[in-house]
């Protein structure tokens, strides 16, 4: 496959999949999600990838969500509802162990994406936080039920009730990161985590994941159900004055 908006490459039993849209903060859009997938696929069928690494091009975001240009129709393209439940449900069920690497910022859907994802190694620079009540949007699929999980269920409520921005310190505090590095040597310890991993047990390995993901695999319910009304809420007068709201902030007016 050829792909516009990431880069996939596999290195030493390592497959790379890098958003590489820095100019929009690594956001994604319908395709970015698509090409996600079809990665994460890919690196699910090579025989000779052991783990697999999230991460965002350059130095300035891992991934900052949904691209809100997509959206200013009134909600994001209908294809994007199926390829964001997809590629979720593709981190989970994918018998390797993806690790993110979070480079920068990563809010709102990109958030989401890394706790999703089985290990966070953040740089120092990295900022976490959600965005949805500020945009007119939300998720009370995986990025609500499985975060109260990682961090407790009122560390989760103040995250999304809030919509405040944390510290890749704050972060690790809170157990939504495994560990923090400079950013000058993320790569280097992400590669580190990698050849520890390579050298166990592929198989004992994946039913571990199996096993870890077993008791909270019955959120793909919520998550059907969250992008369902998701949509409709899109649609809402209300969603449109949060959204034009914040866009008129970030345009200085």
């Amino acid at each position: 496959m050829v792909y516009k908006d990431i880069v996939y490459e596999v290195r030493e039993n390592v497959a790379w999949i890098i958003i590489n849209r820095p100019q929009k903060y690594n956001a994604f859009t319908t395709n970015t999600l698509k090409e996600i997938f079809y990665a994460l696929e890919s690196a699910e069928l090579d025989e000779n990838v052991r783990v697999i690494v999230l991460r965002g091009a350059g130095d300035k975001a891992f991934c900052s969500g949904g691209d809100l240009e997509e959206s200013k129709e009134g909600g994001y393209h209908r294809e994007m509802d199926y390829w964001h439940t997809k590629v979720h449900h593709m981190i989970r069920m994918v018998a390797k162990p993806v690790i993110a690497a979070v480079n920068g910022w990563a809010i709102g859907g990109g958030h989401i994406l890394h706790v999703i994802c089985d290990i966070s190694i953040a740089a120092d620079t990295a900022k976490f936080g959600q965005a949805g009540p500020r945009v007119g949007s939300f998720d009370a699929g995986f990025g609500a039920t499985y975060l109260a999980r990682v961090v407790g269920e009122k560390k989760a409520r103040e995250i999304w009730f809030l919509c405040r921005t944390y510290t890749a310190q704050e972060a690790y505090e809170m157990g939504l990161v495994n560990k923090v590095v400079p950013l000058s040597e993320l790569d280097a310890e992400v590669e580190r985590w990698c050849k520890e991993i390579i050298e166990l047990s592929p198989t004992a390995i994946k039913f571990l994941k199996a096993a870890f993901n077993a008791d909270t695999d019955h959120m793909f319910g919520f998550e059907t159900m969250a992008q369902a009304a998701v949509r409709l809420y899109w649609g809402s007068e209300e969603a449109r004055f949060y959204k034009e709201k914040f866009m008129q902030r970030k345009k200085g007016k």
